[in-house]
C-alpha cells in the first residue's frame, strides 16, 4: 500500500484558494511593537459623536506630533480625558464631547494622539 503525497493530488483546484487571505495580525498592522504606541481601552462615551464608543481600544501614539483635528489622549487637572486638539489662533484647544472647548496651558498635558481604533463588536 502506497502512503499519501499532498502534492501528488488529481482534480482540479478550488477556485476559491485564488481569494484566500493570510490571517490578519493586528499587531504588525497597527506596528504595535514600535515604541510609543500604546492601546488604551475606551471608559464612559466620551467621544461618540467621532465614532468613539465605550470598550473601544484606541492605539495611542506618545510621539506623535500634535494635529489639529485629530483625537488626543490629554491629562487635565490628573484626569485622564478624550478631546479633539484643536489649533484656533496659534493656540491649542481640546474640544471635549461635553463641556466647552479648553485651552491647552500649564494644567494640561497632551499625552498622546489617537492613530487607529479597534472595535470588538461583531
Amino acid at each position: 500500500m502506497g502512503s499519501y503525497q499532498g502534492d501528488d493530488t488529481t482534480g482540479f483546484q478550488s477556485p476559491a484558494q485564488d481569494y484566500v487571505e493570510p490571517v490578519i495580525d493586528l499587531a504588525q498592522l497597527l506596528d504595535l511593537r514600535r515604541p510609543g504606541l500604546y492601546p488604551v481601552r475606551v471608559v464612559g462615551h466620551e467621544l461618540r459623536a467621532r465614532g468613539i464608543h465605550a470598550g473601544d481600544i484606541l492605539i495611542a501614539n506618545a510621539a506623535a506630533e500634535p494635529t489639529s483635528g485629530k483625537v488626543c489622549v490629554a491629562f487635565l487637572h490628573g484626569e485622564v480625558i478624550l478631546a479633539t486638539l484643536n489649533l484656533k489662533d496659534d493656540a491649542w484647544w481640546l474640544t471635549p464631547s461635553k463641556g466647552s472647548p479648553l485651552p491647552v496651558c500649564d494644567d494640561v498635558e497632551i499625552w498622546a494622539i489617537i492613530s487607529a481604533l479597534v472595535r470588538m463588536r461583531v
